[in-house]
């Protein structure tokens, strides 16, 4: 039996068994593969994505459990029109491998959404379990802090 989801505002039907992670369906089954495996357990945020704006990890999801629209990183914005999260991370230059990056900004963009002036403290308990091996946490608090900047400047 086919299953509907919605992503990034498109509703997808998917012929897939319900225990099948959410990373899996995005990547493998609609083709969106902004949303990167990382550990598979839920330990490195490398697979984060946004469901009904809460950021949550997409392998520990399964398909049946997604309770509303998941947005990924392709739905954050474009390469025309980015998100003014990922517009700070490259300004500030943030990725080096970029491999946990899309992860990075979906939490910073959830953390954004709930805390719109954060704190550093506020920074480091929301970012706590995105891993970055390069090393760019400096310039991830420096984006976010940018970004908040920038957000409070457009409202």
């Amino acid at each position: 039996m086919a299953t509907q989801i919605t992503i990034n505002g498109t509703a997808h039907n998917v012929d897939l068994p319900d225990d099948v992670p959410l990373l899996w369906v995005l990547r493998d089954e609609v083709g969106l593969t902004g949303t990167k495996f990382g550990c598979g357990v839920a330990a490195c945020g490398a697979c984060t994505v946004h469901i009904d704006g809460e950021a949550v990890r997409s392998c520990q999801v399964a398909l049946a459990d997604v309770w509303g629209d998941v947005t990924t990183i392709e739905g954050l914005g474009t390469p025309d029109n980015m998100a003014t999260i990922q517009q700070a991370w490259v300004d500030h230059q943030v990725a080096q491998c970029g491999y946990c990056q899309s992860g990075q900004i979906m939490n910073a963009a959830a953390l954004l959404a709930e805390t719109p002036q954060p704190t550093d403290q506020d920074i480091d308990d929301a970012m706590q379990g995105n891993l970055c091996r390069c090393g760019t946490y400096p310039r991830i608090r420096a984006a976010i802090k940018d970004a908040a900047q920038r957000l409070a400047e457009e409202a």
